[in-house]
């Protein structure tokens, strides 16, 4: 079977989604199919190179920056992969398209349906469900709402992340299939290191935007003075001067590592060298970050919101604690700070929770099974 993956993120540009669609495409190719990738191009990468057996083919749309994309580098996205797929479709026809995100990447799929009749899932990440993130996407889904209902309805299968993705997309459009297939990690990569449990080093790691909820985090922090801790926040946003700026005015300022965007490799030693992962999100289809946390050891306090409460649970892996509550936050961070055997404990069951329910081999099982089924 040919698979064409659609995703405007792909490592090393992107986040959640382009992770996903790397470590399936490479699972698939190790069962025996061909996949290839269309994806948007960013300086210094090839715009054509196989990895891991997988052909990637980059541009022509470009996007400047690697951890996020603007309004106008979507649509260019959607142009520019329509021409990459209507090429590529010339030269090798696939069998089945996966589209990550209803926009863009639905779009260009739902044009290779009307035109060649080939079957599409769309897997849908958060950003691409109306009612995910309000306060930043409501413009956007107010405009997308028609489109997303015809991309929907001529797909296949969609496949939401979280089972709190899939109830917000059918209260959406209640006249659709949707499967739940998890995000997953790889248990190999991310394993748990010796920690002596003597420091207590906190880490965020995501955008730094509103939605990720860190300026909640800082608030915690800054009432548990008493404590000897430190914060490394990995990752880059419009937020960071204004999180920055409030971090001195809290007097914590020293305390904070703002440590950038990392590679992989740079963020998984991050994972190694902390103590306890702090994910005070607003909204989440299903993160990786946690998930990644949680195979390193690491205890996660996390807000109890969709996603999130599928992966900690409370009491055992972690603590799961209200949205917008600054209290609540800031007690479970004193209750593990104080207490370095409960974060080792709690850290192992987390572990345990992600090799039985979330390696990436089971996903792509998953996914396996909805792509073969599309295509019969």
């Amino acid at each position: 079977m040919k698979i064409l993956f659609i995703n405007s993120e792909y490592p090393p540009i992107g986040a959640g989604a382009g992770n996903a669609s790397a470590n399936l495409a490479r699972l698939l190719v190790q069962r025996g199919y061909q996949v290839t990738v269309i994806t948007a191009g960013h300086r210094g990468l090839a715009a054509a190179e196989w990895r891991d057996g997988v052909r990637i083919l980059r541009g022509p749309a470009q996007r400047r920056l690697v951890d996020r994309s603007t309004v106008p580098e979507q649509v260019l996205f959607m142009a520019g992969a329509a021409y990459r797929c209507l090429t590529q479709v010339r030269q090798s026809r696939p069998d089945v398209v996966l589209a990550f995100f209803g926009l863009p990447s639905g779009a260009v799929a739902w044009l290779l349906r009307s035109l060649y009749g080939i079957p599409y899932i769309v897997s849908l990440r958060g950003g691409d469900v109306p009612g995910f993130r309000p306060y930043d996407f409501w413009l956007y889904h107010r405009i997308a709402v028609p489109f997303l209902r015809m991309i929907w309805r001529r797909a296949s299968l969609l496949v939401a992340n979280s089972s709190g993705l899939r109830d917000l997309a059918r209260r959406f459009d209640a006249n659709v299939d949707i499967a739940i297939v998890p995000n997953g990690v790889d248990l190999q990569r991310y394993t748990v290191p010796g920690r002596t449990g003597t420091s207590s080093l906190i880490l965020s790691a995501g955008r730094i935007v509103h939605q990720k909820g860190l300026d909640l985090a800082l608030n915690a922090l800054s009432g548990l003075k008493e404590y000897e801790w430190s914060w490394h926040v990995a990752g880059d946003g419009p937020q960071l001067p204004s999180l920055k700026q409030a971090a001195q005015e809290s007097g914590v300022g020293d305390r904070i590592s703002f440590i950038g965007w990392q590679s992989a490799d740079g963020l998984r030693q991050e994972y190694m060298d902390a103590d306890l992962f702090v994910f005070p999100s607003r909204h989440e289809g299903m993160p990786n970050a946690v998930l990644e946390a949680m195979a390193c050891g690491l205890p996660v306090i996390a807000t109890r919101i969709a996603g999130n409460e599928e992966l900690v649970v409370d009491g055992e892996t972690g603590f799961l604690v209200p949205v917008e509550d600054t209290a609540a936050l800031r007690e479970a961070l004193r209750d593990l700070l104080s207490d370095k055997q409960k974060r080792a404990r709690l850290g192992r069951a987390g572990r345990v929770r992600v090799e039985q329910q979330y390696s990436w081999q089971r996903v792509a099982t998953d996914y396996e099974s909805i792509l073969t089924k599309a295509t019969s």
